[in-house]
């Protein structure tokens, strides 16, 4: 019986040896393949964010490029309406990443309240362009030239002129009078 009960022993023993090293065997498994399943999700998720911010970036550049094609055909409505004196408030939509819109002279001197940004501003643009989105972004709508305005005296009394934006949008008045070619922006 004593042999009986040894032989049980062993065979209870290597039973449990077995069971014990397939556990560790099948745990190894189920790890490599947990993570590979991580790796898998993380780079999904890059993708994902990959796209989205690409998406955006584009849906920016379009509100840029709306927003510069409306205000020149504002401003080419205005110097051809028939109306001697024109003071027109407008508003426009603008890209998320924008806080002002500055109209800028960069062969005059800076002056006035955002005379510090002149520097800053001037990176963005060449000696040609006359109006600057700020901050900065660099993504191929940072400045433009607008056709039709007097620089000179949009200018006057600041450069450059920075007009805020509030929730997406920005309001300016665009002004014309009797005699004059140009238009003259204006904050509201």
């Amino acid at each position: 019986m004593f042999l009986i009960g040894a032989k049980f022993n062993k065979a209870v023993s290597f039973l449990y040896i077995m069971i014990k090293e397939q556990g560790k065997k099948a745990q190894m498994q189920i790890s490599f393949g947990m993570i590979f399943s991580i790796i898998l999700i993380v780079v999904f998720l890059g993708f994902a964010f990959y796209a989205i911010k690409t998406f955006i970036s584009t849906g920016n550049n379009a509100k840029a490029g709306i927003f510069l094609d409306k205000i020149e055909g504002d401003i080419e409505q205005i110097l051809k309406s028939s109306v001697a004196v024109s003071s027109k408030p407008e508003e426009y939509l603008l890209p998320s990443f924008v806080d002002f819109v500055c109209f800028v002279d960069f062969s005059s001197d800076s002056k006035g309240e955002n005379r510090e940004l002149f520097t800053e501003l001037k990176r963005a643009g060449d000696d040609t362009k006359n109006l600057v989105f700020y901050p900065i972004k660099y993504t191929g709508f940072e400045s433009a030239t607008i056709s039709h305005i007097n620089l000179e005296e949009t200018v006057n009394e600041e450069n450059p002129l920075c007009i805020g934006a509030r929730n997406g949008k920005i309001s300016l008045i665009l002004r014309k009078d009797y005699g004059e070619a140009l238009i003259t922006i204006e904050k509201p």
